[in-house]
């Protein structure tokens, strides 16, 4: 068989393969997070959310809410170059909205069992 004769059979079995696994993990909300940041943004929306007093002022003064702030921990930009390590959290990371959220940064300390927001700017 030569190459122009095997080509259709190689693109007919990748065809039906890609449509198989789409469909598997399609019903399963099975995510790849491999990326630095889409793993961050994970790690903090699984974990319970605590709001420091100056980020609820903030919430309340702009008019903000927690959708909000689950918008960003699932779509932003987490700037890895920023991130301190605290004695009593793992990590503290800034954290700047995407799209039409992107005036808003968060600053997200990263503790045990909890994600505490601890401040919110809107520029």
């Amino acid at each position: 068989m030569t190459f122009k004769q095997r080509l259709p059979f190689f693109l007919g079995g990748l065809t039906i393969g890609i449509i198989i696994v789409i469909f598997i993990f399609g019903k399963k909300n099975t995510t790849f997070d491999y990326g630095p940041n889409a793993r961050v943004l994970k790690t903090l929306r699984t974990k319970e959310r605590v709001f420091s007093k100056e980020a609820i002022a903030t919430m309340h003064y702009y008019q903000l809410d927690t959708t909000t702030v689950s918008k960003i921990l699932n779509s932003g930009n987490v700037d890895l170059g920023n991130k301190i390590k605290l004695d009593s959290c793992m990590y503290q990371y800034s954290i700047k909205g995407s799209k039409e959220l992107k005036n808003i940064e968060l600053i997200v300390k990263n503790c045990d069992s909890t994600a505490i927001i601890d401040k919110i700017t809107v520029e």
